[in-house]
């Protein structure tokens, strides 16, 4: 049996009156998907645990099934495992995220215009990162470049008494109120308000102004943590995998689960990633004989950030056409099951994430053989989900619901 995870991050949604009062999911076409959740098994799961934030840090181990009340330790931990980022005990881990605040004089006052940097590429990125390494780097202190937007700081020693906001949360506020917070939060706000000094005129940024690209005005601190311990995917399943992603979260997740990590060209977590590569990466990981392959896919979680309704359908069809269509063409005839679900949901409205339950459906290739259809399931969707009148409370055991043949 082999056994596939695509993970559609941020795909659950709220009804929205430009989609008929639809959401994303419900509106776009999704033949594959519906196919599937109308010969299988669907449900709703709560991958957030009451009194954790609904990040995909917390989302994403629930999926693969660690409980986040026993292993999770915050977010940049994980991408510092996925970049190569060795952490010792004391060390703490900081996502440091390139973004464009407002020209305010006063850094409190200056608002978050784009948590994102238009998406800026990594090659450019890295500039700017190696820029922020050479004016505010310590003994204490070091940046990591990562991918996109997406970069890492670790302070050795460091505090964990802190309350960071996530950039993608503040979305066009002020960010005076969203500032560090708690132990050696001064020396964090230096950090990001010396950036600002001098990243605007970075010839990095020259350029990208000379494009009408946004630039990357300053650093943006927040999703601290200590290296986690996991127990090991195989040791906890018996299944030996791998995972598919852009995303360094994700992949660190999977360095610290024991799984191996693929590079697909061209995969850049955005709507321009290489969707057809993810698939083959896919099928190439089960031809090679391991049982479990976990697909995450970005896209439709930075649409509901920058709160693109029409990108956001277009990465959920990309996803069912070249993904899923790509994995059902395949497969054919082996002994597989498929799960296929959001980690959390990223709501148009709200342009963060929620902690709303979100769908999921498993199906076999022996459900599609027998083609038995449900009629109470005719799409695959947050509404039509419920209907399938299954709950999973703790989202950590879906996996092993998913790797069972109840």
């Amino acid at each position: 049996m082999k056994y596939i995870v695509v993970l559609i991050d941020g795909m659950a949604d709220r009804p929205i009156k430009e989609l008929g009062d639809k959401t994303p999911l419900a509106y776009a076409r999704t033949p594959n998907m519906n196919k599937l959740a109308s010969v299988g098994r669907v449900g709703l799961v709560k991958t957030i645990p009451d009194g954790f934030e609904p990040g995909s840090d917390v989302a994403n181990l629930s999926v693969l099934g660690y409980n986040p009340a026993r292993y999770y330790t915050g977010r940049a931990p994980l991408e510092a495992a996925s970049i190569g980022a060795k952490l010792d005990e004391a060390d703490v881990a900081f996502r440091c995220n390139l973004v464009t605040l407002s020209d305010e004089d006063d850094y409190s006052e200056k608002r978050m215009i784009d948590y994102s940097s238009d998406e800026i590429e990594t090659d450019e990125a890295a500039k700017l990162i190696n820029g922020v390494k050479e004016v505010l780097e310590s003994e204490d202190i070091h940046f990591y470049v990562g991918t996109s937007y997406r970069h890492l700081m670790v302070w050795k020693g460091g505090p964990v008494d802190l309350k960071l906001t996530p950039p993608h949360d503040i979305s066009e506020r002020v960010i005076g109120s969203y500032l560090p917070k708690g132990d050696k939060a001064g020396e964090l706000l230096e950090l990001m308000m010396d950036s600002n000094k001098f990243l605007p005129e970075h010839p990095v940024n020259l350029m990208r102004k000379s494009k009408g690209l946004r630039l990357s005005t300053s650093i943006w601190i927040w999703g601290h943590g200590r290296r986690p311990t996991l127990e090991t995917f195989y040791k906890k399943y018996g299944l030996t995998g791998a995972v598919v992603s852009a995303v360094d979260l994700v992949k660190g997740l999977g360095v610290y689960a024991g799984l191996d990590i693929v590079k697909v060209n061209g995969a850049t977590g955005t709507i321009n990633t290489n969707f057809l590569g993810k698939a083959q990466a896919g099928l190439d990981v089960l031809k090679s004989g391991k049982d479990f392959v976990f697909i995450h896919l970005e896209a439709a979680d930075e649409a509901g950030h920058r709160g693109e309704v029409d990108t956001k359908v277009k990465a959920i069809e990309e996803v069912d056409e070249k993904v899923i269509g790509t994995l059902l063409s395949e497969l054919g005839s082996e002994d597989y099951r498929l799960m296929i679900l959001p980690d959390h949901a990223t709501p148009i409205s709200i342009r963060t994430h929620s902690a709303d339950d979100v769908p999921f459906l498993i199906a076999s290739g022996e459900d599609l053989k027998k083609s038995c259809s449900h009629d109470r399931i005719p799409e695959f969707s947050e509404e039509l989900t419920k209907k399938g009148g299954f709950m999973v409370d703790k989202g950590y055991e879906l996996m092993d619901l998913f790797l069972t043949k109840r």
